[in-house]
């Protein structure tokens, strides 16, 4: 009988330790796998941007990162971030756009890919092409030197103006030779152009900026600009985190003919793939 109870007794004891065994390895398990997650956050502002990133969500996930969209309010913050690693990439800006504040605050962000073309324009309420716009008529700019330079690039492509010969990176206000009808320039912040259509004889707006006024680049716009250019809207990082693996998947997916896709069937008429 005391043999009995013996045995009884270490299996009961070695059924508990292997118990005891599993439950530590399920616990492992679990701490690998957290361990495997990785958080990437990417600051951005407004549709098609944060929609595109949404879309890639799923995909990452797959692949272990849990991307955190961190939508802001305006184009200074998310290279501030940044900057600062508070995130991890963004996506809002064309590369000149980037390369000013780098050289503004001494940071080293970098373009990771390019994925669209905004396909920005000059809209105008009362007249219906450029060769309307009277004498002395104002248009309204964005006041940040890269979106100047564009700004002005475009309507030198068009003839409506003259810049000489570019000394420096950016074009500004003092590169214009001639100016036929002797427009005035009004700058102003990028996200208050949209309420200077109502008051400018023309104004310059992106896609995203135009859409909530009902007006888009194909249908509405008195000039527009294509793709010969260097404003692809792009994935930037930084210096010292462009190549890790997470930032290459979100490039990757950021890239995909699923992407690609959306943009075609969604913003046909504001926005051009550039991979």
């Amino acid at each position: 009988m005391k043999k009995i109870l013996f045995l009884i007794t270490m299996f009961i004891l070695i059924l508990a330790g292997c118990s005891q065994k599993n439950e530590a390895n399920d616990k492992g398990k679990v701490k690998d796998n957290d361990q495997e997650e990785v958080t990437l956050k990417v600051a951005s502002l407004i549709p098609p941007m944060t929609e595109m990133l949404e879309l890639v969500k799923p995909k990452l996930a797959e692949e272990g990162i849990n991307l955190e969209i961190v939508v802001l309010s305006d184009n200074v913050q998310p290279n501030s971030a940044l900057a600062a690693k508070e995130v991890d990439a963004n996506f809002f800006q064309h590369v000149p756009y980037m390369e000013q504040f780098n050289r503004n605050n001494d940071a080293e962000l970098v373009p990771v890919a390019p994925i669209y073309f905004a396909n920005y324009g000059v809209y105008s309420k009362q007249y219906n092409s450029m060769d309307e716009l009277p004498e002395g008529a104002v248009i309204a700019i964005a006041n940040d030197i890269s979106n100047i330079d564009r700004s002005l690039a475009l309507l030198a492509q068009h003839n409506v103006i003259t810049l000489k010969e570019k000394t420096g990176p950016y074009y500004t206000i003092a590169d214009i030779v001639d100016n036929p009808k002797n427009y005035k320039f009004e700058e102003v912040d990028l996200l208050m152009l949209a309420r200077m259509y109502d008051d400018a004889d023309a104004v310059f707006l992106y896609p995203a900026y135009a859409a909530p006024l009902g007006l888009t680049p194909k249908s509405d716009a008195i000039l527009t600009e294509g793709i010969e250019n260097d404003f692809a809207i792009t994935l930037v990082a930084r210096k010292d985190n462009a190549d890790s693996e997470a930032i290459q998947k979100l490039a990757e997916a950021m890239t995909s003919s699923e992407v690609r896709k959306f943009i075609e069937e969604n913003y046909d008429e504001t926005a051009i793939p550039a991979f």
